[in-house]
């Protein structure tokens, strides 16, 4: 096994296309060294990286967050699973955040889709005359 992959072999092997892993080395995410013809080379270490970002970004963490948090981990030796963990802890509490919104939003959804109350003067989640708009920008009964 080779230790360094080209771009389309790093594309082939993350599913991400070449154009965004371009745009993620750009971006200070990911490294690629350069052979004499100035070609990209991976080292393999970098999978992981591309496939903590992917997910990351599934979950609606912004690049920027995902930098910040890739910059914590070692340039200088593949990380280790202490490395991985001590990053996830720092997340946990956001993650368990956004798990938490996202099972309220699932469930409200499946009671507003099943309620047949056919009536937004009933609906709970009906915000007659725009009255949260004082609370500020963004949602209020589910966020």
């Amino acid at each position: 096994m080779q230790d360094t992959m080209t771009i389309g072999e790093l594309a082939a092997r993350s599913g991400v296309a070449p154009s965004a892993l371009r745009y993620y080395e750009r971006l200070g995410l990911i490294r690629a060294g350069r052979t004499g013809g100035n070609q990209r080379r991976y080292e393999r270490s970098e999978l992981r990286r591309v496939a903590f970002i992917r997910i990351s970004q599934q979950v609606g963490v912004s690049l920027e967050e995902i930098r910040t948090a890739l910059d914590e981990l070692p340039d200088s030796r593949t990380p280790t699973r202490a490395d991985w963990t001590r990053l996830s802890n720092r997340w946990r509490g956001r993650l368990d955040d956004r798990i938490n919104l996202l099972t309220r939003l699932r469930d409200d959804l499946t009671g507003c889709i099943g309620c047949g109350c056919l009536s937004l003067q009933r609906c709970r989640l009906y915000n007659p005359d725009d009255v949260l708009a004082a609370e500020g920008p963004g949602p209020r009964l589910l966020g």
